[in-house]
C-alpha cells in the first residue's frame, strides 16, 4: 500500500515500514489478533491525513526514505502530542530510539522482535488511547454544560430540560425547530447549538425572514447570477450557500411566502441550491435551524404553511418555556444581566429591595427575557424600576399575587427568594443564612422543602454542627 492509501477512520493501528516483507508479516500478526490495520509503504502527509481524536495507535519504522519515523513522530505529536507512536528500530538505532522516547514516542521494538511484543505494546498503547479520549469527552461535556449554564441562565426545571436537549443535539447532524414567543431567546439557543457542534468553526449566518421584502427574499436566500432580473449587474452569494460548512439561523420561518418554501423543502431534502437565473447546482453542507413564534401544524391546517415543509422541519423541536413559566429564575435572570450591565457601565452593582423583587415576581412579561434584560439595564443605571410603562410599585402594593391559595402563594414566594438569594455570591451557608435572616437548621430544611441546594464554599463544619 502506497501514501495515497485513505486512512480508515475506524482503522486501529496504523502501520508504517518500507520493507514490504516486514510490512505484509507485521501486518498479518496484527490482523490475526483482531485488530484492524492500515499498511502505508512511507509516511508522506500520513499526519494530515489522520482526524482529530482518531481512536488508533501508529507503529512506524525509524529509518525510512523521505519522512523518517522521528520525522513523523515530531508531525504526529504537532496534531495531537498524546497520539501513541509506537517506533521500530534496528540494532544500531538503540540510542536514537531512546532520543524518540525522550521527545514523547510511546515504546520501541528492537529488531528481531517477538510477534507478543508487538501485539503487548500495541494493546497497551490502545487502551491508553481509549483513556485518554474518554478524558477529553468528559472535559468537553463539562465545557459545554458550563457555557450552557452561562448562556441559558436558570435552574428552573423546564430550563435544565431545555439545556439537556440541546446538549444532545448539538452533536447531531439533525435540523432543529425552535419554538418560543418574541423575546424568549430563540437566537441564543440557534447559537448554542452551533457552537457546541462539530461546526464550530464554520459560518453561523442568522437571517430574519420576516424582516425580508418579498421581493428580496430568494434572492438573499439563494442568490443570483448576473442579468437573473432587473438591476442584476453581478453575481450574489445566497445566505445558503455563504453559510455551506456551518450553520444557517432562518428566524420567523412562518413570513415566507408559499412559493420561497417550495425551494426551501428542495434544499433541505437535496441539499443543493440553485442560484436566480443560473443553471448550476450547488451542492451543501450546512445545518438549518429554524424557528418560529407561531403554531405552524395549526398555520399548515389553514393553508399558510406548507405541511410538508412543517413536516421536514418538525423533526428535533426544542420549545424554550417563556418566562411567565419560569417564576424561579425571574430574580436571578434579572441580577445576571443588571451586574453584567452594571460592569459594562463601570458602576456599582445594585441590590433588589423585598419589593422590588415582589414587583418582578408579579409580572407577566410579555417580552419574556428581552423585557427582562431592558429592566434590568435600567436598573443598573440608577433609574425607577418600570415595567409595561409604569413606575414601580409601592411595597404595599407590590406584594406578589401567584396562583393557588395563600399557603400556595407564601410556598412559592418563600421559594423564589430563597433562589434569588442563592444566586448572590455566598461562600457560606452562614452567609446565606445571615442574608435571609434565619438559622441555618432552617435553611437547611427549607432548601430540602423546595428542592433547592447551595453549591458555595465549603461552609462544610458549622453546617453539621447545625444538623447534630
Amino acid at each position: 500500500m502506497t501514501s495515497e492509501t485513505t486512512i480508515d477512520s475506524r482503522a486501529q493501528v496504523i502501520l508504517v515500514d518500507d520493507d514490504p516483507h516486514l510490512r505484509q508479516a507485521l501486518s498479518q500478526t496484527l490482523d490475526l489478533a483482531g485488530l484492524k490495520v492500515v499498511a502505508l509503504a512511507d509516511a508522506q502527509g500520513l499526519a494530515d491525513r489522520i482526524e482529530a481524536d482518531w481512536p488508533g495507535v501508529v507503529v512506524s519504522d525509524i529509518r525510512m526514505p523521505g519522512i523518517d519515523g522521528l520525522q513523523l513522530l515530531e508531525q504526529l505529536h504537532n496534531r495531537d502530542n498524546e497520539l501513541p507512536v509506537l517506533l521500530i528500530t534496528g540494532h544500531g538505532d538503540v540510542p536514537l530510539a531512546v532520543q524518540a522516547m525522550r521527545a514523547g514516542a510511546y515504546d520501541f521494538l528492537e529488531k528481531p522482535f517477538a510477534s507478543d511484543a508487538l501485539l503487548d505494546s500495541v494493546r497497551r498503547a490502545l487502551a491508553l488511547r481509549r483513556l485518554v479520549l474518554d478524558n477529553r469527552s468528559l472535559r468537553l461535556a463539562l465545557s459545554d454544560r458550563q457555557q450552557l449554564a452561562t448562556r441559558l441562565v436558570g435552574q428552573s426545571a423546564s430550563m435544565q430540560r431545555l439545556r439537556e436537549q440541546i446538549g444532545a443535539l448539538a452533536a447531531t447532524r439533525a435540523d432543529v425547530l425552535i419554538l418560543g414567543e418574541t423575546g424568549a431567546g430563540k437566537e441564543v439557543v440557534a447559537r448554542a447549538l452551533h457552537d457546541l457542534s462539530s461546526r464550530r468553526d464554520g459560518p453561523f449566518v442568522a437571517i430574519n425572514a420576516g424582516a425580508l421584502a418579498e421581493s428580496v427574499v430568494e434572492s438573499e436566500l439563494f442568490g443570483h447570477e448576473p442579468g437573473a432580473f432587473t438591476g442584476a449587474q453581478k453575481r450574489r452569494i445566497g445566505k445558503f450557500e455563504f453559510a455551506n460548512g456551518g450553520t444557517l439561523f432562518l428566524d420567523e420561518i412562518e413570513s415566507m411566502s408559499l412559493d420561497v418554501q417550495v425551494k426551501l423543502l428542495r434544499m433541505l431534502q437535496e441539499r443543493v441550491v440553485e442560484r436566480l437565473g443560473g443553471n448550476q447546482l450547488i451542492p451543501l453542507d450546512i445545518r438549518i435551524i429554524a424557528a418560529t413564534k407561531e403554531d405552524l401544524r395549526q398555520s399548515a391546517d389553514q393553508g399558510r404553511f406548507r405541511a410538508d415543509l412543517y413536516y421536514r422541519l418538525n423533526v428535533a423541536p426544542l420549545r424554550i418555556p417563556p418566562l411567565r413559566e419560569r417564576g424561579d429564575d425571574i430574580l436571578v435572570l434579572f441580577q445576571h444581566f443588571a451586574d453584567a450591565a452594571s460592569q459594562r457601565h463601570g458602576l456599582p452593582a445594585h441590590t433588589l429591595q423585598p419589593a422590588q423583587r415582589a414587583t418582578l415576581l408579579r409580572h407577566d412579561w410579555p417580552g419574556n427575557v428581552r423585557e427582562l434584560q431592558n429592566a434590568a439595564e435600567r436598573f443598573a443605571l440608577g433609574l425607577e424600576l418600570a415595567l409595561d410603562g409604569q413606575p414601580q410599585a409601592t411595597a404595599a402594593a407590590a406584594l406578589p399575587v401567584p396562583n393557588g391559595n395563600l399557603s400556595e402563594q407564601v410556598e412559592q414566594f418563600e421559594r423564589s427568594l430563597i433562589a434569588a438569594e442563592l444566586a448572590q455570591p455566598h461562600n457560606s451557608m452562614r452567609s446565606l443564612a445571615e442574608a435571609l435572616g434565619i438559622p441555618r437548621k432552617t435553611l437547611h430544611d427549607k432548601l430540602r422543602k423546595h428542592g433547592l441546594s447551595f453549591d458555595g464554599g465549603s461552609g462544610g463544619h458549622d453546617d453539621q454542627e447545625d444538623n447534630r
